[in-house]
């Protein structure tokens, strides 16, 4: 056992515009930004990337439901890598985001109207003893993988 006090305080998603998919957030899933925005640069950041002349900029994401917990942190590199990872729901390590909605058909039609696409279907599931799930998976405007979720008791 660790005695050292440890604390999760954030997820990255490295974007092409930084700005824009972080508005989709706020949009859709009700993320408030954490101000300031990032703009890093210098010795320190080159030292910690290894990526001399790097420049980073961005903002934190407070999530919804979560008034002190970790934010969602939408940065942009330059210069950016021009690698792109093929991306699929079910490639090893960090693959998705999740929120939990009131709403998933709701949800998931203004993903749509705000750049975000469709994977598979809606899905209702029915565990004994836990409740009703409504689930689909999605792709932000920029390909990321989102679940959308309600977990419903009866």
């Amino acid at each position: 056992m660790n005695d050292n006090n440890i604390k999760y305080i954030h997820t990255n998603i490295i974007a092409d515009n930084w700005k824009k998919l972080a508005e989709f957030y706020c949009e859709v899933f009700n993320c408030e930004p954490v101000l300031p925005e990032r703009d890093l640069s210098g010795e320190w950041i080159d030292k910690l990337t290894e990526i001399d002349g790097v420049r980073v900029t961005g903002i934190h994401l407070r999530l919804p439901g979560s008034e002190e917990g970790p934010t969602l942190e939408i940065f942009e590199y330059e210069p950016e890598n021009k690698n792109q990872r093929t991306q699929s729901i079910n490639c090893k390590g960090f693959t998705h985001i999740a929120f939990h909605v009131d709403s998933v058909e709701e949800v998931l039609e203004n993903l749509l109207e705000h750049g975000g696409s469709q994977i598979g279907e809606i899905v209702k599931k029915d565990y004994d003893g836990t409740g009703l799930l409504t689930v689909v998976y999605a792709k932000d405007p920029e390909g990321n993988f989102v679940e959308i979720q309600n977990w419903s008791r009866q």
